[in-house]
C-alpha cells in the first residue's frame, strides 16, 4: 500500500520548465492576473497611509516643533495638508488640520478595502477557472487513457491528482505568486519612506534583520520536511479508508473490524504526529517573530527616544517608525509562508503534468477506414497477447465469427476468455496477429464508431447515480422513453421496476446498492437492448442470477441474441447448449470448436467440464431437495 499511494518527495520550490506550463493555464486570465498584480501594487502604498499622515497629525498640529521644525518629507506634504483643508472649508487651525488627516485616513481605507476586495474577486476568480479547466482537461485526458494505465495505478491516486493537487495550484494562483510582489511592494515602499525619513533610524530598524532571516530560513527548511511527512500520512489514510469502505462487506463478513481498526489506528497516530510536528514549527515562528520585532521596536524606541530629547527627530517620526517596524516584519514572514506554497504547488504541477504525460496508446488511427453500421463478422488472426512483458494470455488464437453466428466460450478461470472481449473492444491492443471486424483490422478503425457496435453485459454490473431511466440510455438522447420502456419489457425488467416508489425516476443509490444483483443484471440487459447493438458480448452474465430469475430472462436472452453477432462467455454451460459454435479455451490456447453434441461426441476437455458441473448441478439439486423435505 505504501509503494503505491505514498507521495512523492517535495522537490524544489521553483522550476522553470513546471512554471512555464502553469503560465499556459493563466494565459486566457492573463487579464485577471495583471488586473490583480496592478492592485496588489497599489493597495501597499494605501494601507501604509497611517503612519505618515499620524507623524503628519503629531509633527504639524499636536506637537510642533516651532524652534526647529523637521527638515524632512512632511515639509511639502504639510503644505498640501493645508491647502487642501483650507479649500475644503477645514480651516487653519490645529483641530481642523487633524480632522482633515483623519478624513484622509479614513478614505485612504476605505481606497484600501475596495481595492484588496476587488483584487480577492479577481484572483479567486481566476483560480476557480484555472481549477476548472485544469480539472477538466485532466479527467478528459483519465477518459482516452486505456485500461492498462488504469490496471497499474490506483484509484486513490488519480482523486488525489484532481482533487488535493488542483487545489494545492489554486492557492499557488491566489494566494502565492501574486500575493508574494504585494509583500515585495509593502517592503520596497517601506524602505523607501524610512529612508526618506530618517537613514539612522531606518538602518536601527533593519539591525534585526539578520536574526529574523535566520529564523525564517530554520522554519522553512523544518516545515518543508514537516509537511513533507504530512502529505504521506493523509496519502496512507486515504488509500486504506478507499480499500476498507469499498470492501467493507468482506471486512464484517470475516469478523476484520477489531483488527483493521487497529491498523487504521496506527495509521492515523501517524498522521496526527506529523500534524503535531508542523505545529511545533508554527508555534515557535509566528511567536519568535513577534518577540523579534519587539525587540526591533525596542531598539527604535531606545535609539529614535535619545534623538527626539536631542531634537535631531520630532516625535511623530518616532511613533511613524514604530508603526512602519510593524508593517515591515508581517511581508517578510509571509514570504516565507508563500515559499511552502509555491513549494507544494511545483510538487503538485510535477505530479499533474506527469499524468497529462501519460501517453494515449489505444487511440483513434489519423485516417481511420470508413466502415459504417457493421455486418458484425468477426476475425481473430493469429492473436497473441500479455498483460505484462511475455507471460502470454492469448497464444495463436485463430478463429471466425459469421454475421449473426452464437458463439461461446468456456474453459477454466484464466483461461483467457474474457481478454477476447477486451481485445475485440480494443481496451487493450494485441502484440502479435490481428483482429478483423467485417474484414477490417480494428486498429484502423474510429474507437467510437467500432465501440458504438457492440453493448456488453458482464457479471458485476456497474450503475452509475442517477435514476434507473438514465442508467439505461446512460446519456443517448437518441434512445426515447417508449424504446427504453420496450426494451426493459423484453427482459423482464419493467415488472420490478415499476414497482419502485418512482419507477423509471427511482434514484440509484452508489453502486446499486438497494437493487438486488437480479435486479441489476435485468437493467444491465434492457441498457444492452436499449442500445441495439450489431455485436452484443455476454460476459458471465447470468452467473449472479438465481434460477428462477435465470428461467425468467432466458428467453429474453435469446430474444436479444436473434439477429446480432453474440459472443457468449459462460460457466454454466447449460445456457449455451443451443449457440451455433461452442470454443473450449485451456492454458491461453484454443483445444477444441464445435457445436454443444459434436464436442461431447468428442469426449475431450469439453465433456470432461460438462460432466464435472453436471455432477455439481445434481449434488446442489439434491441437498436443496432435501432441505426442502
Amino acid at each position: 500500500m505504501t509503494d503505491h499511494h505514498e507521495e512523492e518527495v517535495l522537490g524544489k520550490a521553483y522550476d522553470s520548465r513546471l512554471m512555464s506550463r502553469l503560465l499556459h493555464y493563466l494565459r486566457p486570465y492573463k487579464s485577471y492576473a495583471l488586473t490583480a498584480l496592478v492592485l496588489t501594487i497599489v493597495s501597499a502604498p494605501l494601507t501604509l497611509a497611517g503612519p505618515p499622515l499620524t507623524m503628519a497629525a503629531i509633527d504639524l498640529f499636536i506637537a510642533p516643533n516651532t524652534k526647529n521644525p523637521p527638515q524632512w518629507l512632511p515639509m511639502w506634504f504639510s503644505g498640501a495638508l493645508k491647502n487642501a483643508a483650507e479649500f475644503l472649508g477645514f480651516g487653519t487651525s490645529a483641530l481642523s488640520g487633524i480632522a482633515f488627516i483623519a478624513l484622509v485616513f479614513l478614505i485612504a481605507n476605505m481606497a484600501a478595502f475596495a481595492v484588496q476586495y476587488t483584487q480577492a474577486v479577481m484572483l479567486q476568480t481566476m483560480g476557480q477557472r484555472i481549477m476548472y479547466d485544469l480539472r477538466k482537461e485532466v479527467f478528459a485526458h483519465l477518459q482516452r487513457l486505456s485500461i492498462q494505465f488504469y490496471d497499474r495505478n490506483p484509484v486513490g491516486r488519480l482523486m488525489t491528482r484532481l482533487t488535493t493537487d488542483v487545489d494545492a495550484l489554486n492557492e499557488m494562483f491566489t494566494a502565492g505568486v501574486i500575493a508574494v510582489f504585494g509583500d515585495l511592494a509593502m517592503i520596497f515602499y517601506i524602505v523607501i519612506l524610512m529612508f526618506s525619513v530618517n537613514w539612522r533610524l531606518a538602518l536601527v530598524s533593519f539591525a534585526i534583520l539578520p536574526l529574523l532571516a535566520a529564523l525564517t530560513i530554520w522554519f522553512r527548511l523544518g516545515a518543508r520536511s514537516a509537511f513533507r511527512e504530512v502529505r504521506v500520512r493523509i496519502a496512507r489514510i486515504n488509500a486504506f479508508l478507499q480499500e476498507h469502505i469499498t470492501g467493507m462487506p468482506a471486512v464484517q463478513l470475516f469478523n476484520r473490524e477489531e483488527e483493521e481498526m487497529k491498523r487504521f489506528d496506527d495509521i492515523n497516530q501517524a498522521h496526527r504526529k506529523a500534524n503535531i510536528d508542523t505545529i511545533f514549527y508554527y508555534a515557535i515562528f509566528y511567536p519568535a517573530v513577534e518577540i523579534i520585532g519587539a525587540i526591533g521596536i525596542g531598539l527604535i524606541v531606545w535609539y529614535g527616544g535619545g534623538q527626539v530629547i536631542k531634537s535631531v527627530a520630532s516625535i511623530g517620526t518616532l511613533i511613524a517608525f514604530i508603526q512602519l517596524a510593524k508593517n515591515f516584519y508581517e511581508p517578510i514572514s509571509d514570504i516565507s509562508e508563500k515559499y511552502n506554497i509555491l513549494q507544494s504547488a511545483m510538487a503538485s504541477s510535477e505530479r499533474i503534468f506527469k499524468l497529462l504525460d501519460e501517453p494515449v496508446t489505444i487511440k483513434s488511427p489519423d485516417s481511420p477506414v470508413r466502415t459504417g453500421l457493421s455486418r458484425g463478422e468477426i476475425e481473430f488472426s493469429n492473436v497473441w497477447f500479455a498483460y505484462k512483458d511475455e507471460d502470454w494470455v492469448l497464444k495463436d488464437i485463430s478463429f471466425h465469427v459469421e454475421p449473426g453466428e452464437k458463439v461461446a466460450f468456456v474453459g477454466h478461470t484464466g483461461a483467457g476468455k474474457t481478454t477476447i472481449t477486451n481485445l475485440l473492444l480494443r481496451f487493450y491492443d494485441v502484440q502479435r496477429g490481428r483482429i478483423l471486424l467485417d474484414g477490417v483490422d480494428i486498429r484502423e478503425m474510429d474507437l467510437e464508431t467500432l465501440r458504438s457496435n457492440f453493448s456488453i453485459v458482464l457479471q458485476d454490473v456497474f450503475l452509475f447515480s442517477g435514476d434507473i431511466a438514465a442508467n439505461i440510455r446512460l446519456g443517448n438522447a437518441a434512445i426515447t422513453d417508449e424504446r427504453l420502456i420496450a426494451a426493459s419489457r423484453e427482459v423482464h425488467a419493467h415488472e420490478f421496476i415499476k414497482r419502485l416508489p418512482s419507477e423509471y425516476s427511482t434514484e440509484v443509490l452508489e453502486r446499486g446498492a438497494g437493487l438486488s444483483v437480479g435486479q441489476k443484471q435485468l437493467i444491465s440487459f434492457a441498457r444492452a437492448l436499449a442500445f441495439d447493438p450489431r455485436v452484443l458480448v455476454l460476459d458471465e452474465a447470468t452467473s449472479s442470477i438465481d434460477t428462477e430469475t435465470e428461467l425468467l430472462i432466458r428467453d429474453a436472452v435469446e430474444r436479444l441474441m436473434k439477429g446480432r453477432t453474440s459472443l457468449v462467455i459462460a460457466h454454466r454451460l447449460s445456457t449455451i447448449q443451443s449457440v451455433d459454435k461452442i470454443i473450449v479455451m485451456h492454458k491461453a490456447e484454443i483445444r477444441e470448436s464445435g457445436t454443444h453434441q459434436e464436442l461431447l461426441a468428442k469426449r475431450g476437455l469439453y465433456w470432461r467440464l460438462y460432466q464435472l458441473q453436471f455432477y455439481q448441478d445434481f449434488k446442489r439439486s439434491f441437498a436443496e431437495s432435501a432441505a426442502d423435505d
